[in-house]
């Protein structure tokens, strides 16, 4: 495939314009199917790229998120995402976006050719070891997101590079390439087409393998819920009361006693104290199964009049 496949006009859509609307439609979902073969194909990719990821972010590290235009805005709604969907800190998350915040919604002139300011920005944020880069563009030749990952892997971080083209500089460059291969547009040119959805895919693929990985998921639940709005409080809810089958009022209370920590309250539910709850969680580095495993081999009577205390009567009488 030629470095300009995406940009490319096909003799399959040459006379898209005089079609019905049926066949026009027919020939989009035909595309977009194509898109996710591409995932399909480019999956051992993904998922060694997610592994190194996982490894990476064992530690303090920040996920930075790099790309111009479409392949920009899709990045930084992945990178955004993890925020609500799996408790993601806000300090670890960070999205350089050809042009800045102004891009996300308008067309910025000239910004992907921003080379140099692409490197100020990665010495700015002090992008480094602990980091990883992720940088997404259809061509894999966008000078600011080329010069991204370039600036990111000079300074040691691990970099993941996704692009339609292949052998491009930023599949060559990057730590771990994914090549999707979705072709030429149906619009030439067009790549929020098939390869803006290829992208979606991948990058939604990668960044929740992560997320299970680093034991943000428990059952297939979000655990790492923020609840900062009604709807993910009732979530929050509803996860604990699957796990558990407890009454509401007994979900709530632990709710609040946790700091709104799902997984916290799952093991306050359990009948387990606190502190002895939270330090496991933090041995088992946030993975709620073996915070479990921990919290089994131990004794858990005291944990037991810890949570009980509080439901204790001061009047009760006692035969």
């Amino acid at each position: 495939m030629c470095p300009t496949e995406t940009e490319r006009q096909s003799p399959r859509y040459a006379k898209i314009d005089v079609w019905e609307p049926a066949e026009i439609l027919d020939s989009m979902i035909e595309g977009q199917f194509s898109a996710v073969a591409a995932v399909r194909a480019a999956r051992p990719a993904i998922e060694r790229a997610a592994l190194a990821i996982e490894r990476r972010l064992r530690g303090p590290g920040r996920l930075v998120y790099v790309g111009a235009g479409t392949s920009g805005r899709l990045a930084a709604q992945d990178g955004a995402e993890l925020m609500p969907t799996f408790g993601w800190p806000q300090d670890r998350l960070l999205l350089l976006m050809a042009g800045g915040q102004t891009a996300l919604l308008h067309a910025v002139e000239g910004a992907e050719d921003q080379d140099h300011q692409a490197v100020e920005l990665v010495r700015r944020h002090e992008i480094g070891a602990s980091d990883v880069t992720i940088a997404v563009a259809a061509s894999g030749t966008t000078p600011f997101t080329l010069a991204c990952l370039r600036e990111a892997k000079n300074r040691g971080s691990l970099t993941i590079g996704v692009a339609n083209n292949r052998g491009t500089p930023l599949l060559h460059e990057a730590d771990h390439g994914i090549f999707l291969e979705t072709g030429a547009e149906p619009i030439a040119g067009s790549t929020r087409m098939k390869a803006g959805t290829a992208q979606r895919i991948t990058l939604i693929l990668l960044s929740s393998l992560v997320m299970i990985l680093l034991g943000r998921v428990y059952d297939g639940l979000m655990v790492d819920v923020q609840a900062s709005n009604k709807k993910l409080v009732r979530r929050s809810e509803k996860i604990l009361s699957r796990l558990t089958g407890r009454a509401d009022e007994e979900i709530h209370e632990a709710l609040q006693r946790a700091g709104g920590s799902v997984k916290l309250a799952f093991l306050l539910l359990q009948g387990y104290g606190l502190a002895k709850a939270a330090a496991a969680l933090d041995e088992a580095e946030g993975h709620l199964r073996r915070a479990m495993s921990l919290m089994v081999e131990r004794p858990k009577a005291a944990d037991l009049r810890e949570t009980i205390q509080p439901y204790i009567r001061e009047d009760a009488t006692h035969e």
